[in-house]
């Protein structure tokens, strides 16, 4: 089976006389497909040279013929054009000159970029520079106010220490004068009494010796006086040539410091200068800062302006791009958009082709022949008659068919069968349906026979249990009232009880309003009431009387033995009276090994 892909080139093998004409294949370089595509088209000059090729050339009449104005002819339609349309080679070319143009506008912007940033630099640089200079300058002024400062400090110390040398130099001489003084009295006074002991004894009167005893006396404490102003004398000496020796030394500090003052004050001074031409030079640098900058600045707006100039080419230049590229791609969607029609098609007659062969049995060529447009069809609107091929027409009558043929459907030979199973088991699952519905009516019939026997027993319980609490209630409470009633007597399934008690001397009513112990003694009383009510063979209570007092506890415990006439009590407690009351106690107690054990005793045998 072949399907019409014939080589375009093959195709157009035959000469073409006319002046100018030409197959698209001979100009166009491209893919097999693209070439199969152009295999009918053929190329003229002008309509008159198309008019022509068709009077010359008959067969040119099945083929397409295009103008180099656009014009586009085909055997029953004529299609105008523009030459005035760019083609893709001149699309392609403005694109790749745009693309250079770009190229240079970007390295441009980049140039200026990089000339911005180095001006920018060299200003931030000058002005890190003038800042340092009076950040320097600020800092040599404050330590030469510091230095002055310090040297004032110290020339006011010196002169303080100078006068304290001075008194102290006073003060020394004073010191030393009377410790000549002191010293001559005191050599005095031993050459006296040196001369005194080598000479004879005087004689001496005994009626003179208390007034030579007082004078001794006197003598000894002049002595003492002048020994003890001597020690204090030296001990002042002592204390004012270390106090001197001080001075002397803080003096000489200061003198070294003075003159580091003066080393420093000449080193400040040296450096004021400096600072000082440095200042004097700053306004020229500034000056010369503030110009670079003001022809940075004009030459940035420039290349601003150059920039937006070329930027606002280039988004023209783009726009013409992107117009380009969404023809290109235009152009190129068509193409694929035609090479699929044409595979689908190809596809199609394939299927076509496969199918009649496997349902009908009939070749290409023979199905073609039998049943090709070229035959005859039966005419539906005449008997017997017949119409020429009408594809549209036959389309329509095969849709028809086909819907036709789909509302029928498939024949299922299968169906007598599935319909009788379907129903006999329709038979069996209403006979289940209909076992199910009588056996729902016969539940709901016995759960209404049992809610009519439990309200019969729950009424005949209620009123055995109201008439016991209230012969109950007078025992537990002497003198008080109590009852039970229902809250809602219409519905004995989902009624509450409601138990109203009145102690003697108090209008109480609500169990809510009574003290713990009564409370629990009401609680009691409604428990007791129930067991007389129902009779148990036995009851286990837990501490029921553990919140009674003593009064209460003997009322309880004369209903406990009323009870253990007819039932067996167990009770659980930690009150002494009501183990007194009981025919046998049974308690837990932990052994010194940590086990537990049960001890028993009944109280007749013991007793």
């Amino acid at each position: 089976m072949v399907v019409a892909d014939v080589d375009a080139k093959t195709q157009a093998t035959g000469e073409i006389k006319v002046g100018g004409a030409r197959n698209a294949t001979e100009v166009v370089s491209a893919a097999a497909g693209i070439l199969n595509l152009l295999a009918g088209v053929i190329i003229v000059d002008d309509l008159d040279a198309a008019r022509e090729l068709y009077r010359s050339d008959k067969s040119s009449l099945s083929k397409t013929l295009i103008t180099l104005d656009g014009d586009v002819l085909t055997e029953n339609v004529i299609r105008g054009g523009s030459n005035k349309k760019p083609s893709k080679v001149e699309l392609v070319a403005e694109r790749d000159a745009a693309e250079k143009r770009l190229a240079k506008v970007n390295d441009l912007i980049e140039n200026t970029k990089g000339d911005l940033v180095q001006a920018r630099a060299t200003e931030e640089a000058a002005k890190a520079s003038a800042k340092e200079a009076h950040a320097a300058l600020s800092e040599h002024d404050s330590q030469l106010a510091s230095n002055a400062e310090k040297l004032g400090r110290l020339r006011v110390a010196v002169e303080a220490a100078t006068s304290e040398v001075e008194r102290l130099a006073n003060v020394a001489a004073t010191a030393t004068e009377k410790i000549a003084e002191a010293e001559s009295l005191l050599a005095t006074a031993i050459k006296v009494h040196d001369d005194f002991a080598a000479g004879e004894r005087p004689s001496v009167d005994a009626s003179e010796r208390p007034t030579l005893v007082d004078n001794l006396e006197q003598e000894r404490q002049s002595e003492l006086e002048v020994r003890v102003d001597l020690g204090a004398a030296v001990e002042r000496l002592r204390v004012e040539k270390q106090r001197a020796e001080t001075l002397r030394s803080q003096v000489a500090e200061a003198k070294e410091a003075l003159e580091r003052a003066r080393v420093a004050a000449e080193a400040q001074a040296k450096q004021l200068k400096s600072a000082q031409l440095v200042l004097d030079v700053l306004p020229t640098i500034l000056d010369h800062i503030s110009a670079a900058t003001t022809d940075v600045k004009v030459k940035l707006g420039e290349l601003e302006n150059a920039r937006s100039g070329q930027h606002q080419e280039l988004v023209k230049l783009r726009g013409e791009t992107a117009e380009i590229q969404m023809r290109l791609s235009t152009l190129t969607q068509s193409v694929h958009d035609i090479e699929l029609i044409n595979h689908e098609k190809k596809l199609n007659l394939a299927n076509l082709v496969s199918r009649a062969y496997d349902e009908l049995g009939l070749e290409q060529s023979v199905l073609v022949a039998e049943y090709g447009p070229d035959q005859l069809v039966p005419d539906e609107s005449v008997e017997g008659g017949l119409k020429p091929y009408n594809r549209e027409e036959q389309q329509k009558r095969l849709k028809d068919a086909e819907r036709l043929m789909e509302r029928l459907g498939r024949v299922n030979p299968l169906a007598l069968e599935e319909f009788a199973a379907l129903e006999q088991r329709h038979k069996f699952l209403t006979e289940q349906l209909n076992d199910l519905t009588q056996t729902r009516k016969d539940l709901l019939q016995i759960i209404e026979e049992l809610d009519l026997k439990m309200q019969t027993i729950f009424a005949e319980a209620f009123a055995d249990t109201k008439a016991a609490f209230e012969k109950v209630f007078p025992v537990l409470f002497p003198g008080g009232t109590g009852s039970i009633f229902l809250t809602d007597p219409e519905n004995m399934l989902t009624t509450g009880i409601e138990v109203t008690v009145k102690p003697v001397g108090k209008r109480i009513e609500r169990l809510s309003l009574l003290s713990g112990g009564e409370r629990s003694l009401a609680a009691v009383a409604l428990l007791i009431a129930i067991f007389k009510a129902r009779p148990s063979p036995f009851y286990v209570m837990d501490e029921v009387e553990a919140a009674l007092d003593d009064a209460n506890l003997g009322r309880l415990l004369q209903i406990f033995q009323d009870l253990r006439e007819s039932s067996q009590l167990i009770i659980v407690t930690h009150q002494k009276r009501t183990m007194e009351i009981a025919d046998a106690l049974y308690g837990v107690s932990m052994r010194q090994d940590g086990v537990s054990a049960v001890v028993g005793q009944r109280l007749g045998e013991q007793s």
